[in-house]
């Protein structure tokens, strides 16, 4: 008589369970997270959380995955580098960061950023298995873009662009020279250029910093489109196109705020 044997899951199936254990691993992070929960306290419980976190995405994503090494660094608050994260404006009026805060915010991206590149796998799997349009297409890129476009003068200072973000509250800004955008400065390039190389944010104008040309995407492209644009260009930021003129920007916060409403 012939074994019965358990019908082996689909790698859908297997990509959602994966990405319920990072949700649940997300939600445990919250309390540390908390305001009011004392840190000595804490020590020994985020330590064995870290361990579990640790094992679980490279379980998950492998032992080569840069996001692996991302949450090492973001034990020590040194993630940035690392792995794409999304646009915040500064904490505190004065500038200062709480650095052990800070780290468990990198944590909770880190956790964030996993969860969208296990959504990207999923798409990817519903498309070759063909399990219909909608299943792989869903919302565009247009949906969830930010329409309110910011930009910065090619000439003016990098002290310039720090301040219309600080303004604005936002991370990014379109270059613009002339009639057309020409790249995009964004806060992660001012950090490592005026902090990191001690360049003069006074004199030094945007256009000797700036990430160019803009990467583009048209606003009827599916948003698992743009994660994967983003991925293969190491960028945080898109100019969003209609007929090839730029109406839009999309930010991976854009696609975070996304994934957390279809959470």
């Amino acid at each position: 008589m012939p074994k019965k044997t358990k019908p082996r899951p689909t790698r859908s199936v297997s990509v959602d369970r994966n990405i319920e254990r990072v949700r649940q691993q997300q939600a445990r992070l919250t309390p540390f997270l908390s305001k009011g929960k004392g840190r000595a306290a804490s020590a020994s419980m985020l330590e064995e959380f870290d361990l579990e976190t640790e094992r679980l995405l490279r379980e998950i994503l492998g032992e080569t995955s840069e996001l692996v090494e991302a949450y090492e660094y973001a034990q020590l608050g040194e993630a940035g580098g690392l792995v794409n994260f999304p646009d915040e404006a500064p904490e505190g009026g004065d500038g200062a960061r709480d650095t052990d805060r800070e780290s468990l915010n990198q944590r909770k991206r880190v956790l964030e950023s996993c969860i969208s590149e296990l959504e990207a796998r999923r798409a990817a799997v519903a498309k070759k298995i063909r399990l219909g349009p909608q299943a792989v297409i869903g919302p565009q890129v247009a949906e969830h873009m930010t329409n309110d476009i910011r930009s910065v003068p090619a000439d003016a200072t990098l002290k310039e662009a720090s301040r219309l973000m600080q303004k604005w509250k936002i991370g990014s800004l379109l270059v613009a020279d002339g009639r057309y955008y020409v790249g995009f400065i964004t806060d992660t390039d001012l950090a490592r250029e005026v902090v990191a190389e001690g360049i003069d944010s006074a004199t030094t104008p945007v256009k000797l910093c700036m990430r160019k040309p803009p990467i583009t995407i048209e606003g009827n492209q599916p948003i698992i489109e743009a994660v994967r644009l983003m991925k293969d260009k190491a960028t945080r930021h898109l100019a969003v196109t209609q007929d090839g003129t730029i109406v839009g920007v999309l930010s991976v916060s854009n696609i975070l705020r996304y994934y957390s409403g279809v959470a």
